[in-house]
């Protein structure tokens, strides 16, 4: 059992992990629909330090990704032409459970699945009594890194995203 002033102290941490992500991110004040219908995953390394976060969200809607054509289908070799790309999505909207707004790893950690490990604890915990399917899950406006990550995820480049910054 927690003490209410180690709680307090674990969420001035989560807040500061948080600030930190969204930097890293490029996220400048950006803010959660409902705060206090979040959680906040964190992977905890060996050497006990925090190598991971990711941030989810109930959502009811979100739309998918539109498919790239053929000759243009994206790959590791050329995410750098991918920052430069724009990339559309279907403007009906389709039911969704679970919103990743933010998901991070940091640098030295990244490519040993730990953001996989993060969303399949939120597939587990993230609705008491309920197992998410991939398609239930969106992600909030993907920097072109976590757009190939979310296609790997979810076995798909058609994956659901929500909450598009304009």
């Amino acid at each position: 059992m927690y003490s209410r002033i180690t709680l307090c102290v674990c969420l001035e941490q989560v807040e500061d992990v948080r600030e930190l992500v969204d930097s890293e991110l490029g996220f400048q004040q950006a803010t959660l629909s409902c705060p206090s219908q979040s959680k906040t995953y964190m992977f905890i390394s060996n050497e006990k330090k925090i190598v991971g976060c990711l941030i989810a969200e109930h959502i009811k809607k979100a739309s998918r990704v539109l498919s790239e054509p053929a000759d243009q289908k994206i790959t590791e070799n050329n995410v750098l032409f991918e920052y430069r790309r724009a990339w559309q999505c279907a403007t009906k909207s389709e039911e969704a459970l679970c919103g990743v707004s933010r998901i991070w790893v940091f640098c030295m950690m990244r490519r040993k699945k730990i953001a996989s490990r993060m969303l399949d604890a939120v597939r587990n915990t993230f609705i008491y009594g309920t197992y998410l399917n991939k398609n239930e899950i969106a992600f909030s406006d993907p920097t072109p890194s976590g757009k190939l990550f979310a296609t790997k995820y979810s076995k798909t480049p058609n994956f659901l995203v929500y909450n598009l910054l304009t």
